[in-house]
């Protein structure tokens, strides 16, 4: 017999955080243990690396990141601190700043990056086969798809 929709809902819901939440917390183990900061370094340093050339203000890091103003803007002082990334006023309008990645930042970045591609296939890739990984990528896509519910 079929679960109610509502339990299977809820029980796809909780599996989703629960596995996110532990491969998260394993690939941040993993960093740690090679010496390196939290992951959320990498990902400020990868949005920043992907607009090298305009920067991006810091609502917009927030936004991509899923942090808040106040944690991020606590963040991008420690990063600066570390000669990572500097803070430069808009071209555009003259009163906001723009965040841009230093050679410290985009060299941290590399040395970051096979320990976090290592720890990505060893916690997630390898525990999934092609088919698994395309469905959860079409599953995950239509999440973020505002336009299109599932009909099945």
């Amino acid at each position: 017999m079929e679960q109610p929709l509502e339990a299977l809902t809820i029980d796809a819901w909780v599996a989703l955080l629960r596995s996110s939440q532990r491969v998260l917390e394993n690939v941040e183990q993993d960093l740690k243990e090679a010496g390196f900061p939290q992951l959320v370094w990498y990902d400020v340093l990868w949005e920043l690396r992907t607009h090298r050339t305009r920067g991006l203000r810091q609502s917009e890091i927030a936004e991509q990141m899923l942090l808040t103003k106040h944690n991020l803007s606590r963040l991008l002082d420690r990063m600066e601190k570390q000669e990572l990334v500097e803070r430069l006023l808009c071209e555009e309008d003259g009163r906001g700043k723009r965040v841009h990645i230093k050679k410290g930042g985009i060299a941290l970045l590399k040395k970051m990056s096979p320990t976090y591609t290592k720890s990505i296939e060893t916690h997630f890739g390898t525990r999934l086969s092609p088919h698994d990984k395309k469905a959860l990528l079409a599953s995950l896509q239509n999440l973020t798809n505002r336009n299109t519910p599932h009909n099945p």
